[in-house]
C-alpha cells in the first residue's frame, strides 16, 4: 500500500501549498481564475496529447474497458435519476455526473496501478474512456448550456472541436492509432507545458478551499453525500459486477474494481468553475472522495488480491 499512501500524500502537500499562497494572498480571486485558466486552455491540453499519443489505442476494445465503462454508465444513470429529482439544469447535471463517475486516474491511477497492481499500463484504458469519450461529451453540453441562444445542431456537434482539451485529445488519439514520430522539437515544448497541468490544478483548488467556504458548508450534505457515495461504492461495484460476468481474470477484475474505485478527479473541479457549474459540490466531492479512497481501496485489495 506504499504507492496508494505515496500518492495521497503528494496530493495533500500540493494542495495545502495551494492553501498556503491564497492564506499569504499570493493568490487572490483574480489570481486563482487565471491559474485555473491556465491549467483548462494551456497546461491540460498539453498533457492529455502527451499521455494519449504513447498510450495503447486498442485498450479501448478490452473486457476492462467495457467494465470501466459500466461503472461510469451506472453511476452517470443515478445522477440522472437523483437530479430530475431535484430539478437541476443540464450544466449542473453533467457536473454532478463528472463528480460521481470521473477518475483521478493521472495523478493517483498511474502510482497506484504500478505499486499496488503491478503495471502502471493498467490505467490506460479509463484514460482512454475519459479523455475520449466521457470529456468530449460533458464539455459539449456544457458549450451547448453556456452558449447565449439555442445552438444550430451543426454547431453543437462540432463545438468539441474548437475546444482546447477535446482537441488535444482527439489529436493524441490520432498520433496514437497512425504511430506518427512527434518531432522532439514539438513534444518536448509539449511535455514542458503539460507537466504544469496537475500542479496548477492542485494549486487551484487548494486555493479556493481556503478562499471559499469550508468542504461541508457550501453545499447541501446530501448531494455531497450522493455524489460521493456513487464513486467510492456504486462506481466500483458496478465494474466488479460487469468484469466478473464478462470472465476478466482475477487480477484484471482487481484492476478495474481498484481503477473505479479512484477519487474524482481534480480537473472536475477546473471544469466546474470554467462553466460556472455546481462549483462547491465539485471541490467537496474531490476532498471527501479523495480522503474516502483510502479505505475503500484498502478493503478491495485485501478482498481481491
Amino acid at each position: 500500500m506504499t504507492g496508494v499512501l505515496s500518492g495521497f500524500a503528494t496530493i495533500a502537500v500540493v494542495v495545502g501549498l495551494g492553501m498556503v499562497l491564497a492564506r499569504g494572498r499570493v493568490l487572490d480571486e483574480p489570481g486563482l481564475r487565471t491559474l485555473q485558466a491556465v491549467a483548462f486552455f494551456l497546461a491540460s491540453p498539453a498533457l492529455l496529447f502527451t499521455v494519449l499519443q504513447d498510450s495503447e489505442v486498442t485498450d479501448l476494445f478490452s473486457g476492462t474497458f467495457l467494465a470501466l465503462a459500466a461503472g461510469v454508465v451506472a453511476t452517470g444513470a443515478c445522477t440522472l435519476v437523483v437530479s430530475r429529482l431535484q430539478r437541476r439544469d443540464a450544466g449542473s447535471t453533467v457536473v454532478a455526473a463528472l463528480c460521481s463517475s470521473y477518475c483521478n486516474a493521472g495523478n493517483l491511477g498511474i502510482p497506484i496501478a504500478f505499486y499496488v497492481l503491478g503495471d502502471a499500463a493498467l490505467v490506460a484504458p479509463v484514460l482512454l474512456l475519459q479523455l475520449v469519450v466521457l470529456q468530449p461529451l460533458a464539455l459539449t453540453v456544457l458549450d451547448a448550456v453556456a452558449a447565449p441562444e439555442p445552438l444550430p445542431l451543426r454547431r453543437v456537434l462540432t463545438r468539441p472541436l474548437r475546444n482546447p482539451i477535446t482537441i488535444a485529445s482527439l489529436a493524441g488519439v490520432v498520433v496514437a492509432l497512425t504511430q506518427v514520430d512527434v518531432p522532439a522539437a514539438v513534444l518536448d515544448p509539449l511535455e514542458l507545458v503539460g507537466g504544469l497541468a496537475v500542479p496548477a490544478m492542485l494549486l487551484a483548488y487548494g486555493a479556493a478551499l481556503w478562499l471559499g467556504p469550508l468542504p461541508g458548508r457550501g453545499v447541501r450534505p446530501t448531494d455531497l453525500g450522493v455524489a460521493v457515495g456513487l464513486k467510492l461504492l456504486v462506481q466500483p461495484l458496478a465494474a466488479y459486477a460487469v468484469g466478473r460476468a464478462t470472465g476478466l481474470d482475477d487480477t484484471a477484475l482487481l484492476a478495474v474494481t481498484v481503477i473505479s474505485a479512484l477519487p474524482t478527479a481534480q480537473n472536475v473541479y477546473v471544469i466546474a468553475t470554467r462553466y460556472g457549474r455546481e462549483e462547491l459540490l465539485a471541490r467537496d466531492a474531490i476532498f471527501v472522495s479523495t480522503l474516502g479512497c483510502v479505505p475503500v481501496v484498502t478493503v478491495i485489495v485485501a478482498l481481491l488480491a
